[in-house]
């Protein structure tokens, strides 16, 4: 089997997040004593922009402000994102958000097949571990061989930097790992490190471009295993030889 490590992201492919992530920057906002609400639809839009403080940014820059006003804005993201953070967290640990279909069936079949598993995330390392702790139990991290998380590469995705990372710290070629992702972002993000890429779309990216993935499913479904990752992609490989 050439396949040796599957890259999961996180937020909308290990697990649909999205809306938690949406309500908690609601919550933090009233918290902090903003008015803003993000509907579902604003909430799609500004999932453009990866990373909850960049897309803080985005949204402060299309307010119609005083220069003053939108530097007072900028200098509490810090806080406004961390608010939320504590937030999310909590909502995470109450066990409001399950991991999507076929999300534990593939990590347990790589653990049978002694396959490596890694993350690479736009989202913080805080967010990531109460995700999988909440999921997949106490022990989860140990069940990664690598946790690449936002806030250890200068560029987010759709910079290829996270993935180069987990690449680097896997010790492994881009043709000998399998990226996961839901978003074109990611999608970009992967195919620039040179990884096979398979798309799993979710309600807030399914309007995306994912012409550029190797195979896109609507979830990581029963019929899809390890052995048929690993064949795709060499069939992959081949083709692209040729």
């Amino acid at each position: 089997m050439k396949l040796k490590a599957l890259i999961f992201d996180v937020d909308g492919t290990l697990a649909d997040t999205e809306e938690a992530h949406r309500c908690s920057f609601n919550d933090a906002f009233l918290q902090v004593g903003l008015n803003w609400n993000w509907s579902k639809p604003k909430y799609a839009h500004l999932l453009s922009t990866t990373g909850g403080k960049e897309r803080l940014v985005a949204y402060i820059a299309s307010l119609p402000l005083s220069a003053a006003d939108r530097r007072a804005l900028t200098a509490r993201i810090g806080i406004i994102h961390q608010t939320k953070t504590d937030i999310y967290t909590r909502r995470i640990l109450a066990g409001d958000v399950p991991l999507r279909d076929g999300v534990l069936r593939l990590l347990d079949e790589a653990e049978r097949l002694k396959l490596r598993v890694a993350i690479a995330s736009t989202t913080t390392f805080s967010n990531i571990e109460a995700l999988l702790r909440t999921t997949l139990g106490w022990n989860a991290l140990d069940r990664f061989a690598v946790i690449g998380a936002g806030d250890q590469v200068e560029r987010k995705k759709p910079a290829p930097d996270i993935y180069r990372y987990v690449l680097h710290e896997l010790d492994l070629a881009p043709d000998e790992c399998a990226a996961i992702e839901d978003s074109a972002n990611g999608l970009r993000a992967a195919k620039a490190a040179g990884l096979y890429t398979l798309v799993t779309p979710s309600y807030w990216t399914q309007t995306e471009d994912f012409s550029a993935a190797d195979l896109v499913l609507p979830a990581l479904v029963a019929r899809l295993g390890i052995r048929e990752i690993d064949d795709h992609l060499m069939m992959t490989r081949v083709a692209f030889a040729y």
